[in-house]
């Protein structure tokens, strides 16, 4: 009996159990969203634009007076890259970067390892001639110096030239592959490779003397190593130029990313005068935009077809802008249409489009000003001060002092003397800080221009003349043909007493 008493309150407190679990059930369903499964067919994605990194910006051609300034300004830097390499001074290329050779020719200037110094002014000056013109013109260097950009203006120019206007290389990129569209498109790359070839074999033409590069190119005698660094350098002026083109200046130029430090409120940038621009809106050249209620905009979309890096400039002044003026012109080419006055699109400061007076002279401003003069001040006196010349000196090692056969003590150097100069000198040595000293080697060398001589000589002295066992000694080295004065070298060492 107690055996069942035990069944049957199991049976009931699991009866229990159930429907207290099918109330949770209800109360769960009802509270529960109810979910579907549901195929999603993945849209079948377009081949050409699948694999590209960007989207394609279709820059328009435009014309006016900064693009007309920028294209004068490339072609003469362009014509600069191009010929500063065969030009020759005293006989050899003008300007020369060999780091075969260690040696840097500017001119009449030849710099070596020991005059990085130099070098580090010239770096230090350029750096802070970009702050200077940054803060005073923004970013003006992207817009009309950077090679970034020359480039890519002219791979654009060939573009435009094999597969038209805008609008055209939009339609050709959209159809098919066809025999016309094959045609265009490798023509296209070919003059992109072609140029690239040329910029790459030029670019090497300051490290490798041009005329010798271009020999040993034709006759196939260039060694691996330039070969490679050409190849290297055409690969990337094509790339950079004809592919990646805003990438560049958005994601890799670090410039884009801290310029916004040197901007103030008196930087002169391209910018959008809202005030007169808003309430932008279409209308015909006759309708008074005053009665319409709008500005002068007329949301024409013009500024942001021939931007090179396709922003519009009317949301505001952005990091991605070059100030190439390209929205100048074709704000202004529209306003001129309209009879609107021109310049709604400009090079102005924010100071000027609140109404206010522009401060060009301001704090920093004036302390880049002064930095640059004091650094010119270092490098002019760097250079004033330098000498065409280094001697180094190498003891003999194996025996510090010896005695000769007349009883003297003897010391042997090795010297070599490095004319840094571009022509040959003869030059005079002699030894200060001994008295009555013998001299066996030469005591004139001659060396031709960049080049070293390496002398060996030896100094004897009478052992009465020496009051302790090491004296400091100087070598002077002078040149005396070409006569200069000027051209004078100490250079310590030790003379040893035999103990």
């Amino acid at each position: 009996m107690e055996e069942n008493k035990i069944n049957n309150a199991k049976a009931i407190a699991l009866a229990k159990a159930k429907e207290r679990a099918k109330a949770k059930a209800k109360t769960t369903t009802a509270k529960t969203i109810p979910v579907k499964n549901i195929k999603i067919e993945k849209p079948q994605a377009d081949v050409a634009r699948q694999y590209s990194p960007r989207d394609q910006i279709y820059v328009r051609k435009v014309s006016g007076f900064f693009q007309a300034l920028r294209r004068k300004m490339n072609l003469f830097f362009m014509l600069g890259f191009a010929l500063i390499p065969w030009i020759n001074f005293n006989g050899q290329q003008a300007i020369l970067f060999d780091v075969g050779d260690q040696r840097f020719n500017i001119f009449a200037l030849t710099l070596w390892p020991q005059d990085l110094t130099l070098l580090a002014w010239v770096f230090i000056i350029l750096a802070f001639s970009l702050f200077f013109v940054t803060t005073f013109l923004g970013r003006v260097w992207c817009g009309y110096l950077c090679p970034q950009t020359v480039w890519t203006f002219i791979f654009m120019w060939f573009e435009e030239k094999i597969e038209g206007s805008a609008n055209q290389r939009k339609k050709l990129d959209q159809q098919p592959m066809n025999a016309s569209k094959f045609q265009k498109k490798t023509l296209k790359h070919i003059c992109w490779l072609l140029f690239s070839l040329l910029t790459s074999i030029t670019f090497i033409g300051f490290f490798v003397p041009m005329r010798e590069l271009i020999v040993d190119l034709v006759t196939f005698n260039a060694s691996v190593t330039v070969t490679l660094w050409i190849v290297f350098f055409t690969f990337c002026t094509y790339g950079n130029a004809g592919w990646m083109r805003e990438i560049m200046c958005l994601h890799m130029c670090p410039y884009a990313r801290f310029q916004s430090a040197m901007f103030d409120q008196n930087t002169l940038t391209v910018s959008y005068d809202t005030a007169r621009g808003e309430n932008r809106g279409r209308r015909s050249r006759k309708a008074d935009p005053k009665e319409l209620g709008l500005g002068d905009c007329i949301d024409c979309s013009l500024c942001v077809e021939v931007c090179p890096t396709g922003i519009d400039i009317r949301n505001g002044l952005q990091y991605e802008c070059i100030n190439c003026g390209a929205c100048v012109d074709a704000c202004n080419e529209v306003m001129v249409k309209m009879n609107y006055p021109t310049n709604l699109i400009s090079y102005t400061t924010e100071t000027a489009l609140k109404g206010k007076k522009v401060k060009i002279l301001r704090p920093k401003l004036f302390m880049y000003a002064v930095v640059l003069v004091v650094m010119y001040g270092f490098f002019t006196a760097n250079l004033a001060t330098r000498v065409p010349l280094q001697l180094d000196i190498i003891r003999d090692r194996n025996t510090l002092a010896r005695e000769n056969i007349d009883g003297f003590i003897e010391n042997v150097y090795t010297l070599k003397i490095l004319n840094k100069s571009q022509h040959t000198s003869t030059y005079k040595i002699h030894v200060e800080g001994l008295k009555d000293y013998t001299w066996q080697g030469q005591q004139q060398v001659t060396v031709d221009g960049a080049k070293i001589s390496t002398i060996a000589i030896s100094v004897a002295v009478d052992p009465y003349e020496l009051e302790d066992y090491k004296t400091e000694i100087d070598f002077v080295i002078q040149q005396i043909e070409p006569k200069d004065n000027d051209v004078i070298l100490k250079q310590e060492s030790v003379f040893f007493n035999k103990r």
